[in-house]
């Protein structure tokens, strides 16, 4: 760890868009013992912006800054286009730096592994992105998995779903591989994950990867069927053109299902500036609790707060303690592996098998 690290962590995040601006920054801001310390971002209107949100950062046009400047801080968060993780995550490790990265890790399996191998020889830490663990549906599943209410699970159905018939353009809809474009790598990566992080390693891989809207060449329409090695079948989908979404989870056990109709709040709460960390964070009314039935009885299951918060935190104490990481990377490589094998069942028209 960087000198000076007894007191606060200093953060140096790179990328002010969206997602630095709304999903890490202030996550980052509301971690005890964290301290953004640096942005960077090449973008004026964005610079102006960091510096009204946050009045003691440091902004930075270009990341050779960041690099000039390792010493004073003690951990890196990347928030670029897709096609930058990879290099990003690689100088900063070379620079002395641990990492988060964003979704996805990186635009495959083979690039993910190199970022873990230059991690392992300078021993320093990095851990992915994956916040959405801490949804509060995926957080109120487990618990009713520890509780053993639904018996051994079954199959687990996961839906993302938006309504955006118009492309926006951008990075996210390029279609050369190193882009690491279109919906299956954006929010199926969520899905893919949180399938793994419940129900474990996957043994087959389906897919329908499909490009509906006129004016793009990436996939915008997306179905992955997975078989875990434990027998659950994970059916995963996300769309941008779900005008009506259908239930966010459905989960089907040997005791009984559970079925979630909408999902967290914490992405719509931290878009309109809210902040982690105050009372009723992550917390939903009653009529967003999820149904548990037994086929005979069906009672509302209070929803677990979500806590994206819990994600940084542990970051810290894995920075400061030696605990674990929030998110592993050998997982990002197991998501994206899934996500490589679900490009092949497409095209192929059928099943892959990893193991």
């Amino acid at each position: 760890m960087a000198a000076g690290s007894r007191n606060d962590l200093r953060v140096g995040l790179i990328g002010f868009g969206l997602g630095g601006a709304c999903f890490h920054a202030p996550l980052i801001a509301a971690t005890k013992g964290m301290k953004l310390a640096s942005v960077v971002t090449a973008n004026p209107e964005r610079s102006a912006q960091a510096l009204r949100d946050y009045p003691d950062v440091h902004v930075a046009p270009d990341v050779d800054w960041l690099w000039r400047n390792a010493g004073n801080h003690d951990l890196v968060v990347i928030s670029t286009p897709n096609r930058s993780h990879v290099p990003l995550a690689l100088q900063a490790l070379a620079a002395g730096l641990p990492v988060v990265i964003d979704k996805p890790f990186a635009a495959t399996a083979a690039d993910a592994r190199r970022v873990i191998a230059a991690a392992r020889e300078k021993q320093l830490a990095v851990s992915a992105y994956h916040i959405r663990r801490w949804d509060s549906e995926c957080r109120t599943l487990r618990g009713l998995m520890e509780r053993e209410q639904l018996g051994r699970v079954l199959r687990f159905e996961s839906r993302l779903e938006r309504w955006r018939p118009q492309p926006k353009g951008g990075w996210k809809e390029r279609s050369a591989p190193e882009e690491a474009g279109g919906l299956l790598y954006d929010i199926g990566s969520h899905l893919i994950d949180q399938a793994l992080y419940l129900f474990g390693p996957v043994r087959e891989v389906y897919a329908e990867l499909d490009i509906r809207r006129p004016g793009t060449d990436v996939d915008d329409d997306v179905f992955v069927a997975l078989t875990h090695m434990s027998g659950v079948r994970s059916h995963l989908w996300t769309s941008l053109l779900a005008a009506q979404p259908g239930p966010r989870l459905r989960v089907m056990g040997e005791r009984g299902s559970f079925v979630k109709q909408l999902g967290d709040q914490q992405e719509a709460a931290l878009r309109d500036g809210a902040r982690p960390g105050g009372p009723g964070w992550g917390e939903e009314p009653a009529d967003r609790w999820g149904i548990l039935s037994d086929g005979v009885h069906a009672q509302a299951v209070r929803s677990e707060p979500g806590a994206y918060q819990n994600f940084y935190a542990q970051m810290a104490a894995a920075l400061r303690d030696g605990a674990p990481v929030p998110v592993e990377a050998q997982d990002a490589v197991a998501g994206l592996e899934i996500i490589e094998a679900a490009q092949r069942a497409s095209a192929q028209r059928g099943i892959v098998k990893l193991a």
